[in-house]
């Protein structure tokens, strides 16, 4: 939506992983010095845990996207809650072999006969599970017993684990003592500082071709960290936020204010504490809809940048699609007014005021 506006030649902060913007943080770069010392000694399990949003998944994509197909085939798989023979199958089909109606004795030595076929071809069998936090016991154990796999003293399967937190924990149980016996190294993969950060933002930016426009103030950085702990999707999240409040009011500077006020908003949205008026007749939460903050509010913000307050966002196009674009501009404006009334709301409700609102002016201002 706000590409053109800023001349970008795509999305820069899409939540999608997407190893075409991977930026390679201290932490991102120590995580997959491990990976390649995994794939080196072709044996074991490699640990990799982080927090929700850090980057696990588009540093895993990243390092398959460089694997030479010769010397390694890979098969990704995201675990679920799945029991020991749903992972066997799981990884059977990851690595293109049919499973209906083999039991668990067929499904292992069809996968060990598959490892061989492509050991002998002078190819590594490489399985990483991702969101492996998820795992119950007896899977975990079924992927321990694929590393009995050898011929010789060559391991014919290579594991990568990938999952949260939770997944250091789970390793700690005494269940866990024997694959625990086979990590040849593990990693956690933490928030970026504050440097990283700025360095993060600017390098996904010039991935499409930023050319100062929209600017950013110094303080915006570090209160881009400090509202986000520095979490890469966390980031991506507000940034693009940042963009589209910044379109909207057909500004080209991002400010600590706009930051404060976006962030602000967007924290307002989830916040769980309604007014009794927004609850349907069951007592349930209505739903929301999720906008920008108005152009009205950011345009005191841009330092100047804005349009005049009161006029339309964007020129007057002759085009029926740039009419159409238009309206829809000013739907969200519309939206992003109600949103910014309801959180007003909800603050005076949690001081303990009533708010005397004028319907008929409120109305007038949208």
């Amino acid at each position: 939506m706000y590409e053109a506006f800023f001349g970008l030649s795509g999305k820069p902060f899409q939540l999608n992983p997407d190893p075409g913007f991977y930026f390679e943080s201290r932490g991102h770069r120590r995580a997959r010095a491990y990976l390649e010392y995994g794939l080196h000694q072709g044996e074991g399990f490699i640990v990799i845990t982080g927090e929700v949003g850090a980057g696990k998944t588009t540093l895993l994509r990243s390092v398959l996207e460089r694997l030479p197909p010769d010397a390694v085939v890979a098969t990704q798989i995201v675990s679920t809650q799945v029991d020991a023979d749903d992972m066997l199958r799981l990884v059977a089909q990851g690595f293109g072999l049919a499973t209906a109606g083999a039991d668990k004795s067929t499904l292992l030595t069809e996968l060990r006969r598959h490892c061989l076929h492509e050991f002998e071809r002078g190819r590594k069998a490489l399985l990483i599970v991702d969101e492996a936090q998820n795992l119950p016991p007896r899977a975990v154990e079924e992927l321990r017993m694929l590393s009995n796999f050898q011929i010789g003293n060559r391991s014919l399967v290579q594991s990568f684990l990938v999952g949260q937190p939770e997944l250091r924990q789970m390793l700690q149980d005494p269940q866990m003592r024997q694959l625990k016996q086979r990590i040849i190294a593990s990693y956690h993969l933490g928030p970026m500082d504050a440097e990283e950060s700025r360095s993060y933002i600017e390098h996904r930016l010039r991935h499409v071709g930023w050319n100062q426009d929209p600017a950013f103030d110094d303080a915006s950085f570090q209160c881009i960290h400090a509202a986000t702990d520095g979490i890469p999707r966390r980031m991506n999240g507000l940034c693009d936020r940042l963009l589209l409040s910044c379109y909207l009011a057909a500004g080209h500077q991002i400010t600590e204010a706009l930051v404060h006020s976006v962030s602000q908003d967007m924290a307002d949205e989830l916040d769980p504490a309604l007014p009794d008026d927004e609850q349907d007749p069951r007592g349930e939460r209505r739903q929301q809809p999720v906008s920008p903050p108005s152009a009205a509010r950011i345009a005191p913000m841009l330092g100047g940048h804005a349009a005049g307050s009161g006029g339309r966002l964007l020129a007057d196009a002759p085009s029926v699609a740039e009419r159409l674009e238009e309206l829809e501009e000013r739907i969200a404006f519309l939206e992003s007014r109600q949103l910014s009334l309801q959180s007003r709301i909800r603050k005076l409700m949690r001081q303990g005021a009533r708010p005397e609102l004028n319907l008929d002016s409120a109305s007038e201002s949208l």
